[in-house]
């Protein structure tokens, strides 16, 4: 990594540096969270703190209408705004996971959420060696998530905050000794095991947990997919009551996941219950390409941080320092070999094992071989009778245009993905008195670290007609490169509160610089991706009403260039630059005993929108493009809407919310495919939530239901996706009176889907989507010792 002099860090200004030279110690928390091992929040949704930028949190009822095996995402689908689509109703494939808020996507497309951990970055979100918030948390130790939309909390830690900022946080320790276990069952050979230990008092004044969770669940078309889960997570804290507060957390994940396929509108309509992956081998290397089991994701992360919350004289101090490793593989099967070495008439070394070629490129594919390992042509004139997949194949894949006795080659790609992150946080807010009223300044930065390493071999399928078991040693490394990356971000607000006014401005900027390092060819590459000043203010106005306020905010985000952009070939870094975003929101808020409610009026002015344009397409893959694709600025984005929840209570025990979205996200200026004008493929346009929950002392149930209005799938605006309705219902029921041995039991059922609607789900690539998961049942058994 190089090292950044002075005169680099001086430009365009001195502010970010006297930040970073005077702080040197994490995110000051918006909140503290309560310390408890039980969720304590009673609404259905939070409408929000007294802030001047939209915000919104989860309830318990959110969690109640997901099953435990869910992921940590899944839990923000129903707030305001915001869209969350997965694979299935598990979230057991990150390739189709996808997230939209206000037009801002977190897709295999694009990284326009940030995504933080108990406010420390997650280090992008990509699915090339990123990681969103569920491999960091457990669901069962999931606390709250606050999603703070378009102009988001200044100090917020991400490089990818365009739309804003999704913060995950951890249960913290219980003050009392306890084991808390849980078995989860579910449809699709679904089931996980859960144990929790609360250490109590561990040492003086030292409290903590210990958790570990197994989950396998199978996908839900052809019953063949081999997804397990195994998370391992502690988290202890020392001083809870004294004014030097020390926390530590540690995580481990480790994951395989067997991937869905992306289809077009015109395919899903042929049969909505099919993504075009096969259960079973065929032998037929054209038609196992796309073999389930051989279109696999592979991640283990350990992320961990020790965090200090303490005051100085006036001043209070959140300061933490975290790392992060991540490594894996992504798998595809194609349906040849590479021919990478010259081997005149001796037939080809690439079928013998042990002879690996390190860079270089394609001389030309291998489909059938001899018994003396000899490439074969496919006999003259011979017409392909394969229709499947991707419209069919030519001559040279089919078994049947060969003489008999041919041998069908194919190869097991892996891509290898591997992170180290370290990074530092520092927070100081000084409150001071003036006269009746307070003035808060708050500071702060964040330095990261991180070399991320990507290389791609290719491993000989052993025997294609059998299995697609590989041998370990690849014939041909086709790339090796290492992307170092430097972060700094500082950040300096001020607000002045008076007893009905609140009123803040503040300013902060990036620092990036990106590198990437080719390891056979010795070329490097660096970009520069720092960020202008970027400015905020806002005010909330707490009016004579009681429970009603007035807010507005405007906030300049940005996200830097990701280090993928130098990864692909094609793109012309020249002609690549950072995206940023002007948001600006205008809203009201009212709560009392029996009413809470928001409504938020937001316009977006979004510049330089960077899209990655990936391999995959409708009509088959491209193996051997050397990146995962290539990345250009499609022009620009104007979005405006409207985003509105209510929460009534009509008694203690009953609970109505609903939410309701209006969107527009046009391209504003147009290039190649992007015609100015245009509505944004995926984009949401209206959307709408209903809930009705009823708790009891004993007794819970709820119902659910999110409508979703039409989207477009093209950026041509010529394919058009029908909206949908998903209901989502849970019965539940606290066991009591069980023994000395227990401290309380209970059993949560829960039905995702539960008319069993068969829809178009997330979108990417502007071509295709993933189809939403089927009805789905799940049981949930918790005991407490």
């Amino acid at each position: 990594m190089k090292t950044r002099t002075l005169s680099a860090l001086s430009r365009p200004n001195l502010l970010a540096l006297a930040i970073a030279a005077t702080f040197t110690t994490h995110a000051f928390a918006e909140e503290t969270t309560t310390k408890t091992t039980d969720k304590e929040i009673e609404e259905v949704v939070a409408v929000g703190k007294s802030v001047s930028y939209a915000n919104n949190a989860t309830s318990e009822e959110m969690f109640k209408q997901q099953s435990s095996m869910t992921s940590a995402l899944a839990v923000i689908d129903n707030l305001p705004g915001v869209l969350v689509n997965e694979g299935d109703t598990f979230g057991s494939d990150d390739w189709s996971t996808t997230v939209s808020i206000r037009g801002f996507q977190l897709s295999l497309d694009e990284q326009q959420v940030g995504i933080t951990i108990d406010g420390i970055a997650n280090g992008n979100s990509n699915y090339g060696g990123g990681a969103k918030a569920n491999r960091y948390i457990d669901t069962e130790n999931l606390e709250t998530v606050e999603v703070s939309q378009g102009t988001a909390d200044i100090g917020s830690r991400s490089n990818e905050a365009l739309g804003g900022t999704l913060n995950f946080t951890t249960i913290n320790p219980g003050t009392e000794k306890a084991i808390i276990t849980s078995l989860s069952l579910g449809n699709f050979d679904a089931q996980k095991y859960y144990m929790r230990i609360e250490t109590g008092e561990l040492f003086k004044d030292t409290y903590g947990w210990v958790s570990y969770s197994n989950s396998t669940n199978s996908d839900w078309i052809t019953g063949t997919a081999e997804n397990k889960r195994d998370h391992f997570a502690a988290k202890f804290v020392n001083g809870m009551d004294s004014n030097f507060e020390v926390t530590a957390y540690l995580s481990y994940d480790d994951v395989h996941e067997d991937n869905y396929q992306r289809v077009s509108l015109a395919d899903f309509k042929k049969n909505p219950e099919s993504d075009g992956l096969l259960g079973e081998w065929t032998g037929i290397p054209y038609v196992d390409q796309v073999y389930r089991q051989g279109w696999s994701t592979l991640r283990e992360n350990l992320f961990g941080y020790v965090e200090v919350n303490t005051m100085i004289g006036e001043v209070e101090l959140k300061a933490n320092a975290y790392f992060h490793n991540n490594e894996g593989r992504g798998d595809w099967v194609p349906p040849y070999l590479v021919d990478v070495t010259n081997d005149g008439t001796n037939g080809n070394s690439e079928l013998i094992s042990g002879n690996t070629v390190h860079g270089g490129s394609s001389l030309g594919k291998i489909f059938f071989v001899d018994a003396d390992g000899k490439a074969l042509a496919p006999n003259a004139g011979c017409q392909s009778a394969i229709t499947f997949p991707y419209g069919g194949a030519g001559a040279e894949y089919d078994p049947a245009c060969y003489e008999n006795g041919a041998i069908p080659v194919g190869s097991y790609r892996h891509t290898h993905y591997e992170k180290d992150r370290y990074g530092i946080n520092a927070d100081l807010t000084w409150e001071k008195k003036i006269g009746e009223d307070t003035n808060v300044v708050r500071a702060g930065f964040w330095y990261e670290d991180y070399e991320r390493s990507e290389h791609r071999d290719w491993h000989k399928i052993l025997d294609s007609k059998s299995s697609y078991e590989f041998d370990h040693t690849p014939y041909w490394v086709q790339y090796d490169r290492t992307y170092p990356v430097e972060t700094m971000m500082a950040y300096l607000e001020d607000s002045y509160e008076m007893e009905s006014l609140t009123l803040r401005a503040g300013v902060k900027q990036y620092f990036v610089d990106l590198e990437s390092k080719d390891h056979y060819s010795n070329a490097s590459k660096s970009v520069n991706s720092d960020s202008d000043l970027l400015f905020s203010a806002g005010a909330v106005w707490f009016t004579p009403v009681e429970g009603l306020e007035v807010f507005a905010g405007y906030a300049e985000n940005f996200a830097a260039i990701k280090d993928q952009v130098l990864e692909a070939d094609s793109s012309a870094l020249s002609n690549v630059e950072p995206e940023t975003a002007e948001n600006k929101d205008f809203g009201v808020r009212f709560n009392n005993a029996t009413v809470s409610a928001s409504v938020t009026v937001y316009s977006i002015d979004f510049e330089n929108r960077l899209t990655f344009i990936a391999p995959g397409s409708q009509t088959g893959n491209d193996y051997l493009v050397g990146t995962n694709g290539s990345y250009v600025n499609t022009g620009g984005i104007k979005s405006s809407g409207v985003e509105a929840a209510v929460t009534y209570y009509p008694t203690n025990e009953f609970s109505i919310y609903a939410s309701y979205t209006s969107n527009d996200s046009e391209y504003s200026t147009g290039t190649i495919g992007y015609a100015a004008g245009n509505t944004v493929f995926g984009s949401v346009e209206k959307m709408g939530v209903l809930s009705l929950d009823w708790q009891s002392e004993q007794y819970s149930a709820g119902v659910s239901t999110k409508w979703l209005g039409d989207r477009w799938m093209d950026p041509q605006n010529t394919i058009r996706i029908d909206g949908y309705a998903v209901s989502d219902l849970y019965v539940g029921v606290d066991l009591k009176d069980l023994g000395a041995a227990f401290d309380g039991a209970s059993i949560r059922f829960t039905v995702n889907n539960l008319f069993d609607k068969s829809y178009m789900g997330g979108v990417a690539g502007g071509w295709g989507g993933w189809i939403g998961a089927p009805r789905t049942a799940a049981i949930n058994f918790q005991a407490r010792f």
